[in-house]
């Protein structure tokens, strides 16, 4: 807590208990103390008026209300109606320290905390620092050992990572790809070269072809087209007339003849 409010007895030894112990405990602890009569017919009015100063303030985040033991009669303000109300009603917490083990006051019963005796609540309000440091340090050597594991890990995956083929000679892992690949680039240069050759042979057999059906070629078998002087062909020996002028075309150049009888 920022600060403790402590309702208690003036210069009674139930205050020097809960502030010895709590500041025993942890050094920097501040608190707001509130001295009222805590018996007698005053007791009732001037605790309650000590709780809502101390409710209000808010940099308190706890109150204890301390007296030390007593006759049964000595303690009665403590399980008044009008005082265990105000203690419902506080939007602090209140921590009951109230006589000794025994005591038993109905505030113990409304109370955010009953505390055996003000002792008890001197130690219960605050952390213990000694604790505090312990757990902090042994905190710290977890965590130190669980980097220091950690980075152990690490090391070994990167020395192991480190080893491998792939990174003591990065060009190895291409070798098999580069024995793949020349051996694809040869089966497609096998492969075209058939198709090349292939295709080679079907084109000289239709230029075989070609030539064998040209006109050319039933001329240089030393056939002649007879054409009239208009360039029309004559298919029939009843299509020219005597000495009518044709021309004759030979594989070789064409010349002119005169048609006789």
């Amino acid at each position: 807590p920022r600060s403790v409010g402590l309702v208690t007895g003036r210069g009674s030894a139930a205050a020097r208990d809960v502030l010895d112990n709590a500041r025993r405990r942890w050094p920097s602890v501040r608190f707001v103390v509130r001295e009222v009569a805590v018996q007698g017919s005053s007791a009732v009015a001037e605790v309650t008026a000590a709780l809502a100063q101390l409710d209000a303030d808010p940099t308190v985040d706890v109150v204890v209300i301390a007296r030390g033991g007593g006759s049964v009669e000595e303690l009665l303000p403590f399980s008044n109606e009008t005082l265990l109300r105000a203690v419902v009603a506080a939007r602090t917490p209140v921590v009951s320290a109230i006589g000794h083990e025994v005591d038993t006051p109905l505030l113990d019963l409304v109370a955010d905390w009953r505390a055996s005796t003000p002792t008890d609540a001197g130690k219960r309000v605050v952390p213990d620092a000694a604790a505090e440091r312990a757990l902090v340090s042994g905190l710290g050597q977890r965590a130190r050992g669980a980097l220091a594991r950690r980075l152990d890990v690490e090391r070994r995956l990167l020395v192991a990572a480190r080893s491998r083929a792939v990174l003591t000679a990065p060009a190895a892992m291409l070798v098999p790809h580069r024995v793949q690949l020349q051996a694809l680039r040869r089966a497609a240069r096998e492969r075209l070269l058939v198709r090349v050759d292939r295709e080679s042979d079907r084109v000289g057999h239709l230029l075989v072809q070609g030539r064998a059906l040209s006109p050319q070629a039933t001329l240089e078998r030393g056939y002649a087209v007879v054409q009239h002087a208009d360039g029309s062909l004559v298919f029939d020996r009843d299509e020219v007339d005597p000495d009518e002028l044709l021309r004759v075309r030979v594989a070789h150049g064409d010349f002119g003849v005169t048609v006789v009888g």
